[in-house]
């Protein structure tokens, strides 16, 4: 006789665990970094208007990639770490000799 193939379990999942963690619709680290570049702008120009366009432009471009790709700030992160595994601008060519039997 041949055994009945296993019944598939259920494991609870929470939504919290797998949503990205969000400011304003805004990835948490790009938020932050729109942000303290724009007190940077401001302390260093010493413009306020300065430092407020520079975080709402920031924070635009940011929303905008984050609404077309959610994953996109992984993805610079990940290829920014596997650089020295991987560089597409220096390819080193593979020369090969072909020899007959």
């Amino acid at each position: 006789m041949v055994p009945a193939p296993p019944q598939p379990s259920r494991h609870p999942v929470y939504k919290a665990i797998h949503r990205p963690l969000t400011l304003c619709g805004l990835e948490r680290r790009l938020f932050f970094g729109a942000l303290l570049t724009g007190v940077a702008v401001f302390n260093l120009s010493t413009s306020l208007v300065g430092g407020i366009l520079a975080t709402l432009a920031l924070y635009a471009a940011g929303l905008w990639g984050t609404r077309r790709d959610p994953q996109m700030l992984r993805v610079i992160f990940m290829a920014a770490r596997l650089r020295a595994r991987y560089d597409a601008a220096k390819h080193a060519p593979l020369h090969m000799e072909v020899r007959s039997c």
